[in-house]
């Protein structure tokens, strides 16, 4: 059941206060998807929780642990939807001075997880992991060492000891944020032939060409893009067409767009930058940016900002791939550190760091826009969440 735009914002909500109510046993009759969130753990979090969603009706059952870990901030899912792994944000792994990764077997009757093994990060503090879109490697984004690696997968899911470092050098013009590398995020490109890896610290985009079964960084000469200094790009996300990417600018609050040439792993100068809050991204702190998805339609942008709590919407031109702003959203509760969107389309899930909610949104697939479905959820510290098909 969709909720028409005729319904008040009250009864939806009761309607799905009284869904939310009945037995998870009836629940999973409808809901063809898990959704796994991960936190920062302490008072409220014990590590990964995993809930149901209904990509017809847009409900999201009440998450429950499936295990505990330390600050399993950041998710990724093996392209058969049988293992989940996730970035251990530390700086300590037993007796190295780096993060973990960990990887898990899913239960796909009660979502449950199983550990299969960890491995040292390459570095310090892993923020950020994506699997190569062949399910042969992990890459993951240190971003207290400024490093990014790649470590193989095995048959079983479960993650080899061999491994690539790349360590980036260098630094920019925030005294305070950018006297070193801090590599934020790190994935495939959609030919599976290049990473590209943001730096935050560097105010730079770098390009890998990667050897998944071996698995092997190589640096890209060639392949490099720059944001404006003080920017500090932090995540990016490609077009549908994989011939340009978005990337969401952490102080700076813009996104800006590059092409992307994937035959030789090369984006092009930066060629529009947005800002995602009213008036000049640099005039809004405290405001910062955290994540940005590109919609499967290929025709809505969005990201999320944090002091002003929202998300911002954009359109995007198929001529040329510019954006223009639809309308700011509010998240619903504060810190929206990651948002995502449902296989569908139709569904947008806030995950909000500071008031311990995920709030779920619909998505008019028409105009991009956003309405509040009047689910909120409680979850410790949420600050990333992945779907899983059933």
């Amino acid at each position: 059941m969709v909720f028409e735009r005729s319904f008040s914002s009250g009864l939806a909500v009761s309607i799905f206060a009284i869904l939310m109510t009945l037995p998870l046993s009836l629940q999973a009759e409808t809901t063809p998807w898990l959704v796994y969130f991960g936190t920062y753990t302490g008072q409220t979090s014990r590590g990964i929780y995993s809930a149901r969603f209904d990509t017809d009706t847009g409900l999201l059952s009440q998450p429950q642990l499936a295990i505990e870990s330390r600050n399993p901030s950041f998710l990724a899912v093996h392209p058969t939807g049988r293992f989940l792994y996730a970035a251990g944000e530390v700086g300590e792994f037993g007796d190295r001075h780096e993060g973990s990764v960990t990887a898990y077997a899913i239960s796909l009757g009660n979502g449950g997880l199983s550990l299969l093994n960890d491995q040292p990060s390459g570095g310090t503090y892993p923020c950020h992991l994506s699997m190569d879109r062949k399910g042969r490697c992990l890459l993951v984004a240190n971003y207290g060492s400024g490093s990014v690696a790649a470590l193989g997968v095995e048959r079983n899911g479960k993650l080899s000891n061999i491994r690539s470092i790349a360590q980036h050098h260098g630094s920019s013009v925030n005294p305070q944020r950018q006297t070193g590398p801090h590599a934020h995020f790190i994935t495939m490109d959609l030919d599976n032939h290049f990473a590209l890896a943001c730096d935050l610290g560097l105010d730079r985009v770098l390009v890998y060409s990667l050897k998944p079964g071996t698995p092997t960084l190589t640096p890209n000469q060639t392949g490099a893009a720059s944001a404006a200094p003080g920017a500090g790009p932090r995540h990016l996300a490609f077009h549908p067409s994989g011939k340009r990417f978005y990337v969401v600018n952490e102080m700076g609050c813009t996104v800006s767009r590059f092409d992307y040439d994937p035959r030789q792993g090369v984006p092009s100068r930066e060629l529009q930058s947005i800002s995602t809050v009213p008036g000049t991204g640099g005039s809004n702190a405290p405001n910062s940016c955290a994540e940005i998805q590109v919609h499967p339609s290929g025709k809505f942008l969005y990201a999320s900002n944090r002091g002003q709590d929202s998300i911002v919407a954009f359109s995007i031109d198929p001529a040329n791939g510019n954006l223009a702003l639809i309308d700011y959203f509010p998240s619903g509760g504060k810190t929206p550190r990651h948002f995502t969107l449902d296989p569908s389309g139709k569904w947008l899930i806030a995950e909000n760091q500071d008031s311990d909610t995920v709030v779920v949104f619909q998505v008019d697939t028409s105009t991009g826009r956003l309405r509040p479905t009047g689910q909120v959820v409680s979850i410790g510290k949420p600050v990333c969440a992945v779907f899983v098909k059933l």
